[in-house]
């Protein structure tokens, strides 16, 4: 409409963060010529009008969320974040005379003198404290605890004072709190605070202009006996309004909860809730949207009172509650309650005097009138007719082009015919805003120099704002849209591996092994192949996981496996690619190299790295009270595992065959032991003048080889290997089949051998004969043709693990072999049953003896180890065949 064109006005700016400044916690108060401002940051400013420039600049221990007022009593109180409300004399200072214009004076914070605020300035020190109202001689003030909020009423102290003078004088509990778990140890600036003022009734003792200064404000005798009921009316006491983070709209009556402490009641009489906005709420104030018949008549002083008609709560996403005073059809006065819906979320509002309600989005400045006879300021037709004193039907915002204000205040001293507006923009600027929105359609005007160079800068500095937005928008939508489509590429990758049971997978990774020489020690590698056969690719977001999981020592039956988890970023892996990755697996620093070891390969795809961009605001006012807790909204895991394999590196894949090495090759010599306990003993036990002997040869002598066996039916062994191994002998193809993931699988298959001499990783022999045999007196039917597998060492823990790592392959085959529905021929139950008591008989041996050596002796201790080996030797060698 004509006439709400807003004329602005740049006084000062102000340092903030890159992004700009978080809505919420800026305030901004006016006294005469001086202006009180936080950030939001640890600093308050005090500003000049008149001269232009800074006055002083207050440093707290934190930051600051609120600010109230007492004008006549020169006393500024301060919430500073998890400390509590400190109180500041604001005594007269001397304008230091200055030339510069406002223009000029941009940064002027800079050079002004830095005021340290001393802790004895704190009059009430609380970490939970979130909110708090002066009223007279009375602080209320509001906390967060543990599980609800509480209420609580102190005398107010003055400046200076270093203690309260009469400390607590009532508290009351409100409803649950609705913050989240830990936030009362951690207040941040994340979380929607509660929003306290003052309504007092009329005729009492409030200065004029306290309304606009302190938060508070008069409401007229009808709606307010209405509203608080009639024991707040015959106290002619103040009500304390709280509006809470969950949207409910309170009240206490500052007189009842002060005689509520000698006269103790049921508390939640005390409290009474108004209505429940559902959102949470910030901000609550008063209109008067009918005037009164002095005013009508132009016979109302400027220094007389005003008493508010309608009293007006916003909700943070837009919804707005207006209660006033009206008559039913029966001519009953009764509360009006009506809903309305304004663009959001809102970062703060503002009331006039009169009718009108400013209200900030990111997008724009806004105000509505709520006066029913007036005509929507964006309207050039009047409101439908309603009952005398109701609410208008609907709120027809006006654009005022004024985008990012994130707090506001109405100058009590207005223009004629106009209302002028204090407000911080999101860049930290400090500017007045002249409204003019009474006056008619103008006629055209002559444009001034002057005029012409201000409409200027307005225009152009529109013009930069609504650029800056543009771009913030634009970043964030093709952020979202690039997190879009890698949300989608990470489903259709997700599909395809957990569909695909059958057949050979999408995307696979497959694992080798390599003896490989570093730093002058031989290194096991391991070599994993991702390998991309889909039709999706592999961008941000998705990361190889490999983790190595070694065995416990075989020398410490109490030690637990170690695990290393290797990452690597896939960085697009495009459809038809691979990537290729080499990792040592042993042996460890200490030179032991502990067998089996698990490798297991897993697709990882993050979501916080992907989505936890496209979540955060990228423009700050978007939803400020999100701005720190964005990837609060993701689930848990934080990500998507899809497993691709598992593969188990066991001795024999690490044994190396030198002897079967052709001629002129470089085999790399395997380390011997470091350290040989056992070889130290016998180099000692040597008596003086003997032949010299080295270890082989005195462990040949003390200590035969290990040895161990497994029998299985050659014709299960047929079964099995006869189509990859077809027209080679049985007891070759058997020691190819358990040498298939050895390096030196093709000269044994080229050999065509039956058995071979190999060396351990920590170079002790190992021996691998495979023979058949007949077994006897286990078939109805005459001997079984079987194949004998025999492992020796020297070393007990080296056969051991081979003989594992054989035992393994078997169980692999006997189930593939079981699902092909093969059966077992006639066997001798009886001969079985004596073999399975026999071998029942020995581990009950076992068991005896392992649990002797724990409280013998060390003498005693050497004759029931030897006999724990015998058996050991007897279980490794049973009579019972694989069929």
């Amino acid at each position: 409409m004509a006439g709400t064109e807003p004329r602005v006005h740049y006084l000062a700016g102000f340092s903030c963060p890159l992004g700009g400044l978080a809505a919420g916690k800026p305030r901004v108060l006016c006294h005469e010529e001086e202006v009180f401002l936080s950030t939001g940051s640890e600093f308050v400013y005090v500003y000049d009008q008149e001269g232009g420039l800074l006055t002083a600049v207050y440093q707290f221990p934190d930051q600051v969320w609120h600010l109230q007022l007492l004008a006549l009593r020169r006393a500024l109180y301060v919430l500073c974040a998890r400390r509590g409300v400190y109180c500041l004399s604001l005594e007269p200072r001397t304008r230091r005379s200055s030339s510069q214009t406002s223009e000029d004076n941009k940064d002027s914070e800079v050079s002004s003198p830095v005021i340290t605020v001393d802790p004895e300035a704190c009059v009430l020190p609380d970490a939970t404290l979130c909110a708090f109202t002066v009223h007279d001689d009375v602080l209320v003030a509001l906390v967060q605890g543990p599980a609800q909020w509480k209420m609580q009423l102190f005398e107010r102290p003055c400046p200076g004072e270093d203690h309260w003078p009469g400390g607590l004088v009532g508290e009351v509990e409100l409803s649950t709190s609705t913050l989240p778990a830990g936030a009362l140890e951690k207040l941040t600036a994340s979380c929607f605070l509660p929003v306290l003022c003052c309504v007092s009734p009329p005729g009492s003792r409030v200065p004029h202009g306290h309304p606009q200064g302190c938060g508070g404000f008069m409401l007229e005798e009808a709606l307010f006996g209405l509203l608080f009921g009639a024991d707040a009316t015959l106290l002619e006491s103040p009500v304390i309004l709280c509006g809470l983070p969950d949207g409910q709209l309170c009240c206490v009556v500052l007189k009842a909860l002060v005689t509520a402490r000698s006269a103790p009641g049921d508390p939640k009489a005390l409290v009474k809730i108004l209505h429940h906005l559902e959102e949470p709420v910030v901000f609550i104030g008063a209109l008067k949207t009918e005037p009164q018949a002095e005013e009508a008549a132009g016979n109302m002083l400027p220094c007389e009172d005003v008493y508010s008609d309608c009293l007006v709560a916003l909700g943070h996403h837009g919804r707005t509650l207006a209660i006033k005073a009206s008559w039913d059809k029966s001519g009953n006065l009764i509360p009006e309650l009506r809903e309305y819906r304004l663009p959001g979320p809102v970062l703060c509002a503002a009331c006039s005097g009169g009718s009108r309600m400013y209200h900030s989005t990111p997008s724009d400045l806004c105000v509505v009138d709520l006066a029913l006879e007036g005509t929507p300021l964006n309207s050039e037709q009047p409101q439908p007719d309603g009952a005398p004193g109701g609410l208008p039907p609907l709120l027809c915002p006006a654009s005022l082009s004024i985008c990012s204000v994130l707090t506001l205040s109405v100058l009590p001293r207005t223009p004629a015919g106009g209302t002028e507006l204090l407000a911080l923009s999101a860049k930290g600027r400090l500017m007045t805003c002249r409204l003019d929105l009474n006056s008619e359609k103008p006629g055209p005007t002559r444009m001034t120099t002057e005029n012409a160079g201000q409409k200027i800068k307005e225009l152009l500095s529109g013009i930069g704002d609504v650029s800056e937005r543009v771009s913030f928008l634009k970043k964030a939508v093709d952020q979202r849209n690039k997190a879009l489509t890698s949300l989608n590429e990470a489903m259709n990758v997700s599909c395809a591996l957990l569909s695909s049971r059958e057949g050979p997978p999408p995307i696979s990774c497959t694992t080798t092994t390599a003896w490989s020489r570093l730093q002058l020690q031989d290194v096991l590698m391991a070599t994993c192949l991702l390998e991309n056969n889909s039709d999706f690719s592999l961008d941000q977001g998705w990361t190889l996981c490999i983790q190595v999981l070694t065995s416990s020592s075989s020398l410490d039956l109490d030690s637990a496996g170690s695990a290393v988890t290797y990452t690597i970023p896939v960085d697009r892996l495009s459809p038809g690619s691979q990537r290729e990755v080499t990792l040592p697996l042993g042996p460890s620093e200490s030179g032991v190299f502990d067998l089996p070891v698990t490798v297991s390969c897993t697709l990882f795809y993050s979501l916080r790295e992907v989505v936890g961009g496209a979540l955060a605001p990228s423009d700050p006012l978007e939803d400020p009270f999100l701005e720190e807790q964005p990837l609060d909204l993701l689930p848990e895991q934080e990500g998507i595992c899809l497993p691709l394999s598992r593969h188990t590196v066991d001795m024999l894949q690490c044994l190396r065959f030198p002897s079967l090495a052709p001629p002129h090759a470089h085999v790399p010599s395997p380390l011997g032991p470091a350290a040989d306990l056992v070889d130290t003993f016998l180099e000692t036990c040597r008596a003086p003048g003997s032949e010299l002997a080295g270890p082989v040869a005195l462990r040949a002598k003390y200590l035969p080889p290990s040895t161990a066996s497994i029998r299985v039916s050659a014709e299960l062994l047929r079964a099995a290997l006869e189509d990859s191994h077809s027209g080679v002998p049985l007891c070759s193809a058997t020691l190819q089949w358990l040498l298939a993931e050895n390096a030196a699988v093709d000269i044994v298959r080229a050999q065509a051998l039956s058995s071979v001499q190999g060396v351990a990783p920590d170079g002790t022999d190992i021996h691998l004969i495979i023979r058949e045999v007949a077994v006897t007196d286990l078939c109805l039917a005459g001997p079984i043709q079987a194949v004998e597998i025999q492992v020796e060492s020297s070393s007990l823990a080296d056969m051991c693990r081979v003989h594992h790592a054989i035992v393994g392959r078997m169980q692999t085959m006997v189930m593939e072999q079981a699902a092909r529905g093969s059966s077992p021929p006639d066997l001798r139950v009886q001969y079985l049953r004596q073999i399975h008591a026999n071998h029942e008989a020995l581990l009950r041996e076992v068991q005896t003896l392992r649990d002797r050596l724990c409280t013998e002796d060390e003498a005693s201790s050497c004759a029931t180890a030897q006999r724990l080996l015998q058996v050991y030797k007897q279980l490794r060698s049973p009579s019972l065949v694989l069929l």
